[in-house]
């Protein structure tokens, strides 16, 4: 098993995380104690998912993967209001935008890695 921090989609969750920490700072008030807050909380949920599906066994590991899965598109849905809203730019969207698809791909990479391998056992 593999050292989680050093699992490429858990980088790729820990930088999301702290790119919507920081743009979340920029927040009006009105944006930052709402929407501001769920975007970190749901990422940072997203990251917890994907240490617990780092630690699992076989059995479990997908399940942690999906809900991992339901978190990147919560956020993915969330960036999309904070950008019609206004409250960032299309350049902070794109920029956010980029890394949740890179992880989301991972996810998906994973969780059917995780699926076959699982057949296979």
């Amino acid at each position: 098993m593999a050292l989680f921090s050093e699992l490429p989609v858990y980088k790729l969750g820990y930088d999301l995380l702290i790119s919507i920490y920081q743009r979340t700072g920029t927040f009006t008030r009105e944006y930052k104690y709402t929407i501001g807050e769920r975007l970190k909380s749901e990422t940072l949920e997203l990251l917890i998912n994907i240490y617990k599906a780092n630690k699992s066994k076989k059995e479990t590991r997908g399940q942690y993967i999906e809900i991992a899965r339901q978190h990147v598109e919560v956020v993915r849905l969330l960036t999309r209001i904070v950008k019609d809203l206004k409250v960032i730019g299309i350049k902070g969207f794109v920029a956010l935008n980029v890394q949740i698809e890179a992880l989301s791909k991972q996810l998906a990479s994973w969780q059917k890695y995780t699926a076959g391998a699982h057949v296979m056992d």
